[in-house]
């Protein structure tokens, strides 16, 4: 009967064959019951508080790749029944055949490193999260674009560590034949995609100098517009008449950046002219009336060093000129406008008021009839 149950494979009995499937199943119900626990307990920090999110959403990352890590190991050990082989006719043990050993411990770290890599893969949510926490403390909104970027940049670089660390230490491959043939293929890739590239780092450029800001209103090359999205090969703004214009992102990191946003304030400069024969006191209080009007709009008269400032500052040839500087904060483009009409429509009530007579082009022709002296 024992010479029925024995196969002729490596001098193992069929029961080891059982053992290595109890020894899966039972990995399998462990790994399902651990992410189970994981889960609820992920579960638990949610319900409890907010302070937990973290530790929320660190068990339930791991809950995926711990299962897995468990089957790796039970996958591992289930070949020790084949290990440990009967004894042959002379005593010696059978053993479990060189190659399918070999196989079998490829197979089952290949599997392991894959379950770490993914345990790291799926802990870079909690990095992000940490890192959306500190970029939400910042005015800037260019680091709440970062955070994707370094997101994409971590992940892809544990899968490539993880296939290298699989090529190298379970294929037994010598990575460093594999990465020379690559660095030779690179370098016409490179040449290939050189604008690839100047792109990459001129979207490093505009992260680390950060001359605007999302939403804010630049000019950049001939385009003008608001900021909508900085990505790692162009940069897109929305022009005033509402199109998207894309520019890839080393002619932005070249090119003067112009940032309308970013201005304290926005100064409007005018000439108020009157008539010739406006008397030199009316003058003064034409200067008088400009002055006191823009005083008294909380908008243009913020600080000292930006208060309104009035001049007769020259004899235009048909009109004496008042220039006007004035500064309005904030530097809102339409706050600017409303403030603008307000002020002119004051002033031109309070000439009208005064008798004070704005002037404007004229010319005077003297004919002179033929005959008279």
């Amino acid at each position: 009967m024992m010479e029925y149950l024995r196969t002729s494979y490596a001098g193992n009995e069929i029961w080891r064959f059982g053992l290595i499937f109890i020894i899966i199943l039972v990995t399998l119900l462990i790994g399902r019951i651990v992410k189970f626990l994981f889960e609820r307990q992920a579960k638990f920090w949610k319900e409890r508080s907010e302070n937990f999110q973290a530790l929320e959403l660190l068990t339930r990352c791991l809950s995926g790749p711990v299962e897995i890590v468990i089957f790796a190991l039970g996958l591992h050990l289930s070949r020790l029944p084949l290990k440990f082989a009967p004894l042959g006719k002379n005593g010696e043990v059978m053993g479990l055949n060189p190659h399918i050993e070999a196989l079998w411990m490829a197979g089952s770290s290949a599997l392991m490193t894959v379950a770490i890599a993914y345990m790291f893969y799926r802990l870079v949510d909690v990095v992000e999260y940490y890192l959306l926490r500190w970029s939400s403390k910042t005015e800037t909104k260019l680091d709440d674009m970062l955070v994707p970027m370094i997101r994409k940049a971590l992940r892809v670089t544990i899968t490539v560590l993880a296939a290298l660390f699989i090529t190298q230490n379970v294929l037994g491959q010598n990575i460093s034949t594999i990465l020379a043939g690559l660095g030779v293929g690179g370098l016409a890739v490179a040449f290939a995609a050189r604008e690839t590239i100047a792109n990459f780092f001129g979207s490093i450029m505009i992260f680390s100098d950060r001359p605007f800001q999302i939403g804010d209103l630049v000019k950049v090359l001939d385009y003008y517009g608001s900021v909508e999205e900085v990505g790692l090969r162009s940069t897109r703004i929305r022009t005033l008449d509402g199109h998207i214009i894309t520019i890839p992102n080393a002619e932005v990191a070249n090119a003067p950046i112009e940032n309308v946003t970013a201005r304290p304030f926005i100064r409007k400069n005018m000439s108020i002219t009157i008539t010739y024969d406006t008397h030199v006191d009316q003058i003064e209080k034409a200067s008088g009336i400009i002055r006191n009007v823009l005083e008294n709009i909380p908008e243009t008269s913020s600080d000292e060093e930006h208060a309104p400032r009035v001049y007769f500052d020259n004899f235009n040839d048909w009109s004496l000129n008042l220039l006007v500087y004035y500064w309005v904060k904030p530097a809102h483009w339409w706050t600017f406008l409303e403030v603008s009409q307000k002020a002119n429509l004051e002033i031109k009530r309070r000439f009208d008021e005064e008798g004070i007579e704005f002037a404007f082009p004229t010319q005077t022709l003297y004919v002179e009839k033929a005959g008279e002296s």
